[in-house]
């Protein structure tokens, strides 16, 4: 029998992705937009503490394109949780304007291919903790999509013994390493969760670096052979003091 590999969770992770009903956003009162503004804002906000206080994260980008109009990225320490953040949002009277397109759920996941090093357990270190519960980074750029693993014919993860998965993996993550400091890359686990196994999200300063990575990390064998991709989901940063001029308020 083929070996599963173990994996290390963290934080959940919700992408929320919602298109802005303009045409009726343009019908509403100036009063009732300036309250959707306060509303969206304060939420924001209290979320900022519970990042502040490293309970959770989030971001918020302005999506490019006919997929979405705004994403909203939330990390919490328990699904009850992450839950409650979607929850708030959709009691806000912004949530009025806001149509939802798409959405994703996952954990932070990282897997252990590789052996305990001196006995330790990799996830009891620090470094392991900071990546699992992640301070999401507000990069200008970020890319999102949903992956499988082919179970097709020849090319099926799940028939691969434990070992020649770590070793294609292995190989895949020296293709990401050229690219530190360039793109910031948070993988989640979403088997149970959702209709994709995993998702990935890209960060990045220079929107064409993250072009880059996927393109490049297409010939890693991991990929080319046993990469399946949903669809892809780009966008820009938008700080909380934007949302007035994107809103025209």
């Amino acid at each position: 029998m083929v070996e599963a590999v173990e994996t290390m969770d963290g934080w959940y992770s919700l992408h929320d992705l919602r298109t802005i009903d303009w045409t009726k956003w343009k019908q509403a009162s100036e009063k009732i937009q300036q309250q959707a503004m306060d509303d969206l804002q304060k939420l924001l906000s209290s979320w900022e503490i519970v990042e502040e206080e490293q309970n959770g994260s989030h971001c918020l980008y302005h999506m490019v394109g006919q997929k979405a109009d705004l994403m909203f990225m939330i990390l919490r320490p328990t699904m009850n949780e992450l839950a409650a953040a979607e929850t708030a949002l959709n009691k806000t009277t912004m949530a009025e304007f806001l149509v939802p397109s798409y959405s994703h759920v996952s954990v932070v996941e990282l897997a252990k291919y590789r052996p305990q090093k001196d006995g330790v357990d990799p996830e009891t270190l620090p470094e392991t903790q900071a990546r699992l519960k992640p301070i999401l980074p507000k990069y200008e750029h970020i890319s999102f999509y949903p992956m499988n693993r082919k179970r097709e014919g020849d090319y099926n993860w799940y028939t691969l013994e434990k070992a020649e998965r770590g070793k294609l993996l292995y190989e895949h993550s020296l293709t990401g390493r050229k690219y530190a400091g360039k793109v910031k890359q948070i993988i989640t686990g979403s088997i149970g969760f959702d209709d994709w196994e995993w998702g990935v999200t890209l960060f990045a300063h220079d929107v064409l670096e993250l072009k880059k990575i996927v393109y490049e990390m297409r010939f890693d064998t991991a990929t080319s052979r046993y990469g399946e991709f949903g669809e892809f989901f780009v966008g820009n940063h938008l700080a909380k003091g934007d949302l007035k001029e994107l809103f025209n308020i």
